[in-house]
């Protein structure tokens, strides 16, 4: 009924809240994302996905509040999820921290009537497995990570692993791990590996990204990205590129592409992915000034 055995981002490095609850964005105030992926373009009825999320760091807990919402449409069917995050940041010495991450989740799975067509529209029984259902699910997470190394594991949809009136989405578990190079050199280099298994089937993705800068800035102030480009090749059956660029100082743009190299890819043209993303700066705290 569902085509898609699990519903993600291409690009998650960028975002990868949508596959971890315990992903901290502790460098920033707030920051809200907002995603459309458009799966196996040129075939007909196949995904639609419309991503959304906020997070919000509170520094004197060491906690991270966030919320997600999915709609994803396959040809008459569609699921809504929306999800509530919670993330704790242990830290471990001056570099590393240890992020601790729930999330809790409302699916719901609906069918959009005017696509169904019938042999017999006259059926009464015809639209008894095509009604408006709702449930309940978990996600859990783990992540440890310093400034240039960030490893994690994940369960997402984590009760559709023990009750089948959970299936609205399937189990996925993740483990990866990631490197980039942190420096004011014009070219930083990331490195992603991570293995993803749903049901019976199991993936591996590596990625490669290159982050570029401007002009370096002297002392120990950072030098902000311009663009990043990045591949990622996936169980030996998918390619990619993913691009991304700022478009201020807040706003950073995403795109990313991706060819399948099964059979579909005799009717696809591939998948189409965009980005948004909004970071809202901390505030330098003055301990000295009257407000």
């Amino acid at each position: 009924m569902l085509a898609q055995s699990n519903i993600r981002l291409n690009n998650y490095w960028g975002s990868a809240q949508y596959i971890n609850p315990a992903f901290i964005y502790d460098k920033y105030e707030a920051v809200f994302s907002m995603a459309a992926r458009k799966q196996w373009l040129g075939v007909s009825g196949s995904p639609i996905t419309f991503f959304a999320s906020g997070s919000t760091y509170i520094d004197n807990l060491n906690t991270q509040l966030g919320l997600i919402a999915i709609q994803d449409k396959v040809g008459y069917t569609s699921v809504t999820n929306l999800d509530l995050t919670y993330a704790y940041a242990l830290k471990m010495g001056q570099d590393w921290q240890l992020h601790l991450g729930l999330g809790l989740n409302y699916q719901n799975l609906s069918y959009d009537m005017s696509k169904v067509k019938l042999s017999d529209n006259n059926d009464p029984t015809a639209y008894e497995n095509l009604l408006t259902e709702s449930t309940f699910n978990s996600d859990i997470g783990i992540e440890l990570t310093n400034k240039s190394l960030r490893l994690g594991v994940s369960s997402l949809n984590l009760f559709s692993a023990f009750d089948n009136s959970h299936k609205y989405q399937t189990n996925t578990n993740f483990i990866y791990g990631r490197y980039r190079r942190m420096s004011n050199d014009v070219l930083n280099l990331g490195f992603g590996l991570c293995g993803i298994q749903y049901s019976n089937m199991y993936q591996a993705e590596f990625n490669m990204t290159g982050y570029f800068k401007g002009s370096q800035r002297s002392g120990l102030e950072e030098t902000p990205d311009l663009f990043d480009v990045g591949l990622f090749v996936r169980t030996g059956t998918e390619v990619g590129l993913i691009f991304g660029f700022d478009l201020s100082k807040s706003i950073h743009l995403s795109y990313s592409y991706d060819y399948n190299l099964t059979g579909i890819n005799q009717k696809s043209v591939g998948t189409n992915e965009i980005i948004l993303t909004y970071n809202l700066t901390k505030k330098p705290v003055c301990h000295n000034c009257w407000y």
